[in-house]
């Protein structure tokens, strides 16, 4: 029967630390009294010279305990490799000296991934990049569950990446579809969840996501851009000869209500086909005049 193993993950827990002050006010008196008892050893017997070298030696250790930590850092403590816990407050701080200390910043990164190229939705090659802020929420974990933390953000979010570019099309998906060009915020959404999913056994927390660049592989480039540019003339069109209609209707009408003429059937014909070619030609018209009849 198979075994399943199970990972047990590290919590950040505060603690192991304590503020330098006193410490660094007994280093003073140790060292004053140590050198105390050495001088009256030559009094009082050699008796005295061992207790100054405790009370130097105690001093040296005291000494060996400080460390200081500054704004959005912290110090991950052990012992003998166990861990002990996390201390996050700022200035002059001391722990017993044979504690481990690790120090480890908690402040906002920002990293913007190497360009990729991969294929969209549709198959497309494209080019993307994206601009990622994050930043250490979890000590224990950034340290302990992963080998090197920031490399494995670094991979996890060109990973991220590829997986998000490959669930949407660059532009034209089908009505209602969101796109990569179209729908950035919509994308970085996803990409900020998807990564923080990703990242999250390294105690990392993602604070933005979004696309930094984002354009056609070279090869197919120039294909798409006469796509773009027919696709925008097609548009264009419609939007055109959709306005031509509704102008040559308020033409007839108003031709109607005022009785300006009478048009038979053909007549409306000839008017609407000249009104068109006027509104919807890409040169302008010459005029032409007619000096007999429709029908002469």
């Amino acid at each position: 029967m198979d075994q399943v193993h199970t990972i047990n993950r590290s919590v950040e827990r505060i603690g192991a630390g304590r503020s330098g002050g006193l410490p660094l006010l007994s280093m003073p008196l140790l060292i004053g009294l140590g050198v105390w008892a050495f001088i009256s050893a030559e009094t009082y017997g050699g008796g005295y010279n061992a207790l100054g070298a405790i009370l130097v030696t105690s001093a040296v250790l005291v000494g060996c305990g400080f460390y200081s930590l500054q704004p959005n850092e912290a110090s991950v403590n052990t012992l003998f490799g166990a861990y002990v816990g996390t201390d996050r407050t700022t200035g002059l701080r001391w722990v017993l000296p044979w504690y481990g200390r690790k120090k480890i910043s908690l402040r906002v990164r920002n990293v913007t991934s190497e360009m990729l190229k991969v294929n969209d939705k549709r198959g497309n090659p494209i080019e993307i990049a994206a601009n990622i802020v994050w930043r250490v929420a979890d000590s224990a974990q950034a340290l302990f569950d992963v080998d090197d933390y920031v490399a494995f953000v670094n991979i996890q979010i060109e990973t991220g990446l590829r997986e998000v570019a490959s669930h949407y099309a660059y532009d034209h998906a089908e009505e209602g579809e969101p796109t990569l060009r179209a729908d950035a915020e919509e994308v970085g959404a996803r990409l900020q969840a998807d990564l923080q999913a990703r990242i999250a056994v390294a105690g990392v927390a993602i604070d933005e996501a979004h696309l930094m660049h984002l354009a056609y592989a070279p090869e197919i480039a120039g294909s798409m851009l006469k796509r773009q540019q027919a696709e925008a003339v097609l548009s264009a069109r419609r939007t055109i000869v959709a306005g031509a209609v509704g102008m040559v209707e308020n033409a007839l009408n108003q031709l109607n209500e005022r009785g300006v003429v009478v048009l038979d059937d053909e007549r409306k014909a000839a008017m609407v086909s000249n009104l068109l070619v006027v509104l919807c030609a890409d040169r302008e018209a010459q005029p032409v005049v007619n000096t007999g009849t429709l029908y002469g």
